[in-house]
């Protein structure tokens, strides 16, 4: 009998990922995405009609760092012989940005286990973005799902 994800899951892990937020980072992000708003576009624009003074990085580059967390938090369970499931995203719930990103941030994402749900075939984990001044800039919960394997019939194909 084979082992589910979850066993394997602990409730306080924690994972990170840093990342200094460049130039190339948020235009290749607004090609991707079609996102050209000035905000994060053009210099000019947000320093002559900006609080901020400088352009700052589209939210959804954070949560692509929040993604690539959420990948780590897994990396050690995946490639298991005995697993019989498979973990999916299942989404994110409460997404907020509580400071802009500027160019030339350092974005420090940190994944916490907090929950694990093994009726529901589901963990939730807390994420935290930070910036190099240890201000706090994006928070979230990420439900991570572990899906059942398909299992293959024995026999020649047909």
């Amino acid at each position: 009998m084979g082992m589910s994800g979850l066993d394997y899951v602990q409730i306080g892990e924690k994972f990170r990922f840093a990342k200094t937020v460049g130039e190339v980072d948020v235009t290749l992000f607004a090609g991707l995405t079609g996102d050209f708003s000035d905000t994060h576009i053009n210099e000019q624009y947000m320093r002559e009609k900006s609080s901020l003074g400088s352009r700052i990085a589209h939210g959804a580059l954070i949560v692509g760092y929040m993604s690539t967390v959420s990948t780590l938090s897994i990396a050690h369970i995946i490639h298991k012989d005995d697993l019989e499931d498979f973990p999916v995203s299942a989404g994110y719930d409460k997404i907020r940005f509580l400071r802009p990103t500027f160019l030339g941030d350092t974005v420090t994402t940190t994944y916490e286990v907090v929950e694990i749900d093994r009726e529901g075939g589901k963990s939730l984990a807390k994420m935290e973005c930070t910036n190099q001044r240890n201000e706090l800039i994006a928070v979230g919960t990420h439900v991570m799902r572990w899906a059942r394997k398909l299992h293959q019939t024995s026999g020649t194909p047909a």
